[in-house]
């Protein structure tokens, strides 16, 4: 037998396992490290938030996968040199979180690396009846194993696509094992570049979770300050405060087909970006308005949009506590909107749950890796309501 599948045996059987999950986002923020001690599998999984550190990008980075992010049309060259270019990198930030950590490679039994998106394109939007569901992510996996010495699970996406699903949102599968509670309905909101949300019902019937992409979250916003700020994003809201809604950009914003199809649905700055916007804002004459107008507009529109479709998918007469993760938790206008538009929800974030908000999803990718080596097959739903019953995650030796 090879020893890496031995290991791999071995492993499964163990008590529990170190796994360090990955998670490097549409905002190209940095890469989101997280080397978490997980015990038993399915609803008996029990994880240990060891260490976490979120390695910004440099902004030679930024500019290589710009190059070909959200593109419809980018050189293949490109694609090729830096799917492996970015494994190797990853593999080498990991290596550096390891040693300030003080935990040797030999220590970590899984790495669980997402990838870098650089397109997103389900049928809703490719619109090409010859083409399925598709999506791609690179940094390759075998890189990061032989770079690190760990045996690697990466590109999770594609069983997801296979069994039916458009690729995304996955945290839905960690969100399940970990978060769900008796007696309690919860939102685990989620706002990164693109926000999604997942419901888990206090009933705790697995047929009735959902999870679903709601709009844009920050892509938008960052997008829009990088260009005429200067800025990577709009801290603390400063800029969107200092400007007033316009209905009517909003209101062309937020007119797209997109917020008319049934959930689940899945989207990415591939529809949501300053195109997007500029079309909109010829449609509403907006084309001259102040940038900090557009600013609290944009800022409007990801608010909205995430309440409407929480809203959509909630009873009325039901009592929810919503917790919320991701970069765009840290913007207070938008947060503070939520409060006002879902005024019978109950705030939280995941720190409540002791898990700290920014590595969410880099620990639900642990939890993927998780499942795949140490866990038995799971009901979750099926692929009509977009999340199909499978173990996710390509397996890289490091020899």
């Amino acid at each position: 037998m090879n020893k890496n599948i031995n290991k791999l045996y071995m492993m499964g059987k163990a008590d529990s396992r170190m796994i360090v999950g990955l998670m490097s986002g549409t905002s190209l923020d940095g890469l989101d490290v997280a080397l978490c001690k997980i015990s038993g599998c399915g609803l008996e999984t029990r994880i240990e938030l060891l260490e976490f550190a979120t390695i910004p990008y440099t902004a030679f980075f930024k500019n290589q996968v710009k190059e070909v992010f959200a593109k419809k049309l980018a050189s293949l060259e490109k694609v090729c040199l830096l799917n492996e270019w970015i494994g190797v990198f990853h593999g080498r930030l990991i290596l550096d979180c390891l040693k300030k950590w003080g935990i040797r490679p030999e220590g970590v039994d899984l790495i669980a690396s997402h990838g870098q998106t650089i397109y997103h394109a389900p049928t809703w939007l490719h619109q090409d009846d010859l083409f399925p569901n598709a999506t791609l992510q690179i940094g390759d996996g075998d890189h990061i194993a032989v770079t690190t010495g760990i045996i690697t699970l990466s590109d999770f996406r594609q069983k997801h696509l296979a069994a039916g699903g458009e690729g995304a949102p996955l945290a839905v599968y960690g969100d399940h094992l970990i978060f769900s509670k008796e007696g309690e309905n919860r939102i685990m909101l989620n706002i990164g570049g693109i926000a999604n949300f997942t419901f888990l019902p206090g009933n705790l019937d697995v047929s009735a979770i959902f999870s679903s992409d709601t709009g844009p979250g920050n892509t938008l916003m960052d997008s829009y300050v990088q260009q005429y700020f200067n800025t990577p994003y709009d801290k603390d809201s400063a800029i969107a405060k200092s400007g007033s809604l316009h209905e009517g950009l909003l209101a062309a914003l937020t007119s797209h087909s997109f917020f008319q199809q049934p959930f689940p649905k899945t989207t990415g700055p591939e529809l949501f970006n300053l195109e997007y916007l500029r079309f909109a804002q010829n449609e509403s004459g907006t084309v001259t308005l102040n940038h900090e107008d557009v600013m609290r507009t944009l800022n409007r529109f990801t608010a909205v949009t995430i309440a409407q479709s929480i809203l959509s998918c909630c009873d009325p007469n039901q009592p929810y506590s919503l917790y919320s993760s991701g970069g765009g938790m840290h913007n207070p206008l938008v947060m503070e909107q939520l409060g006002v538009l879902l005024p019978a929800f109950s705030f939280y974030t995941t720190n409540d749950l002791s898990i700290h908000p920014d590595a969410k999803e880099a620990v639900l990718f642990a939890i993927l890796a998780n499942e795949t080596i140490a866990g038995n097959q799971l009901t979750f739903g099926n692929a009509q309501s977009g999340i199909p019953s499978v173990s996710m995650g390509k397996i890289s030796f490091p020899d």
